[in-house]
């Protein structure tokens, strides 16, 4: 029997995901993170991105966070998201489409815009696509 640990992805608005695992990947602040079953304790940032959740039989589950916290414990990973989705759920082309809307506001700077604000929509929309990639590569295996 494999090891495993408790994982939770939680969004502001509802619990997304909740079982048991045996590894969990997302894109911290400083890198690239992989949690296993006796990971030491820690605390980061997430950047907006994918998480990947490994199930017991080998499956992997996939989730869009648009940014947030990770904690691990000594058997459980929680992820504290802003946003999270379920990678099937979310939709390609209203990605595609903030993406195009973002990349135009800061092209276009005449008008009244925070520029701040534009760079972080096309981030999160760029940080979707990217999910949708890797939810695609990994459905075609």
């Amino acid at each position: 029997m494999a090891m495993t640990l408790h994982c939770d992805i939680v969004s502001a608005e509802q619990q997304i995901f909740s079982g048991t695992v045996t590894g969990v990947f997302a894109t911290g602040e400083m890198g690239e993170l992989g949690i296993m079953p006796r990971h030491a304790q820690l605390i980061t940032r997430l950047k907006p991105g994918h998480v990947r959740v490994t199930l017991q039989h080998d499956e992997d589950e996939f989730y869009y966070v648009s940014g947030g916290i990770l904690e691990v414990q000594p058997h459980v990973v929680t992820v504290l998201a802003d946003t999270a989705i379920r990678g099937e759920d979310l939709d390609e082309e209203a990605a595609r489409q903030a993406k195009e809307e973002a990349e135009r506001e800061l092209s276009d700077r005449a008008g009244e815009m925070d520029i701040a604000q534009a760079q972080a929509r096309l981030a999160e929309a760029n940080a979707q696509l990217q999910a949708l990639s890797r939810l695609k590569k990994n459905l075609k295996r």
